[in-house]
């Protein structure tokens, strides 16, 4: 049986706990986690207690997010980090290039060497802020044909939201495993580790890297106490370890750079666990898409899957949307999204199907970038169809795409304003957009 079939036939039978931002415990050998307390004089069946901490100790209760975690061997126990080559994955600041006003779109990736794992395949598009004072984002995409072997990645500089494309993922993770197909979403906390094999010969997709407060559900408001993303829908792993010996590398992304120890042992040895700070797969199509039964076009805020709040209520540091599968319904209505200027910069990415703003050239696996301000909206040919179209009752349900929205600009890397695979004529999608002018 080969590493894929393996992969898959575990990922079809794993158990899962639910609830975004829940107390969750779980236990991969019974009597593994102590009762009544977190760290016992002697932890259960000689294990070491310790705690990850995602937040301040005095960050308020609300927002606390740490997990205690009972495992095999200490994470203290380890030999030293060394530098290692950061590849094509790039940190902020990002200072390459400058911030530029231009709409953005490229082509998906080309293909990898063979071999190149999860990490390998990393290749930053660009972002915002500084990792080093823990604000702003930065966009990656990945492209992969081998399984990470022998071999555990974690970011210190930021949570990473992983949206595949193509090919699913098995996320082996110290608090157990998760599958993530195209269509899911994971999210991995700061300083988590994990290892990533592939479910079919190719995996690509996209990273948000965090650097900023955690993901969150939105506050919902007027709409009430219920839809958008449901906390029930997203799924956390049960407890999993590996009681490994021999060689594992460990790769550890620190303030932008990425550094590697090799552990004689597998660092993915948590027998038993509970807490709020663990890692996540939920499933776009469970989205409850919010939307007009009148007229008009809603914002694209009420498409927000989850948020990090910054300083600033109602301004996020990164919002990830969604544009799911949902009815248009709206009378004497333009029902694509509108032409618009924004204060927000969006990264918007395309896993199946077309985009309704977009006849053609967004293709699952681009991406286009329109900073803040930077005048977009839908093509010549979208607008035209779309304002001669008989309005009836239409379901969207042969395409997803997403977006990261960002309160700062976001700077492109030099590798991705120099790629060969970026559209140098972007900007003809919005030519021949003729005056209609009566006075």
């Amino acid at each position: 049986m080969s590493g894929i079939e393996q992969a898959r036939k575990l990922a079809e039978r794993l158990a899962h706990s639910t609830g975004f931002g829940n107390e969750h415990s779980s236990e991969a050998v019974p009597g593994a986690l102590p009762h009544g307390r977190n760290s016992p004089q002697r932890a259960p069946l000689g294990l070491y207690a310790e705690q990850l901490s995602g937040s301040a100790f005095t960050e308020p209760r609300a927002h606390n997010r740490r997990s205690w975690l009972y495992r095999i061997r200490p994470s203290a126990a380890h030999p030293p980090f060394v530098r290692t080559d950061n590849g094509a994955l790039r940190s902020a600041p990002f200072t390459e290039t400058v911030p530029d006003p231009n709409r953005l779109r490229w082509n998906p990736l080309p293909e990898p060497a063979p071999g190149t794992d999860f990490v390998a395949g990393l290749w930053t598009v660009g972002g915002n802020g500084d990792a080093t004072q823990r604000a702003g984002m930065a966009i990656h995409l990945y492209n992969a044909n081998a399984s990470m072997t022998d071999r555990v990645f974690s970011d210190a500089d930021g949570e990473l939201l992983i949206v595949p494309e193509r090919g699913g993922l098995l996320l082996r993770t110290e608090f157990g495993l998760l599958r993530c197909e195209p269509g899911h979403i994971a999210l991995i906390p700061r300083g988590v580790r994990f290892r990533v094999e592939l479910l079919d010969e190719s995996a690509r997709g996209y990273v948000c890297e965090n650097y900023g407060q955690p993901f969150q559900l939105p506050d919902l408001g007027p709409i009430g106490a219920n839809g958008l993303a449901n906390a029930r829908d997203f799924l956390a792993p049960v407890a999993a370890y590996e009681d490994v010996e021999g060689p594992v590398e460990v790769v550890n992304k620190f303030c932008g750079n990425l550094w590697s120890a090799t552990y004689d042992h597998s660092p993915l040895d948590v027998v038993a666990w509970h807490g709020n700070l663990v890692p996540y797969v939920y499933d776009l199509r469970r989205f409850n898409v919010m939307g007009t039964i009148s007229y008009d076009h809603p914002d694209p805020s009420i498409f927000t899957v989850l948020t990090s709040p910054s300083d600033t209520p109602g301004l996020a540091g990164v919002d990830f949307v969604v544009f799911a599968p949902r009815w248009l319904v709206g009378e004497d209505t333009f029902r694509p999204p509108y032409f618009h200027r924004n204060v927000m910069s969006e990264y918007m990415g395309l896993i199946e199907g077309a985009y309704d703003a977009k006849a053609e050239g967004f293709v699952p696996g681009g991406g286009s970038l329109h900073n803040m301000m930077s005048a977009h909206g839908p093509d010549r040919e979208t607008f035209d169809r779309a304002s001669a179209a008989e309005l009836k009752p239409q379901k969207i349900d042969d395409g997803l795409a997403f977006m990261f929205e960002t309160r700062w600009p976001v700077t492109a890397t030099a590798q991705a304003a120099t790629a060969d695979h970026l559209q140098t004529a972007y900007d003809d999608v919005w030519q021949g957009l003729q005056r209609h002018f009566r006075s």
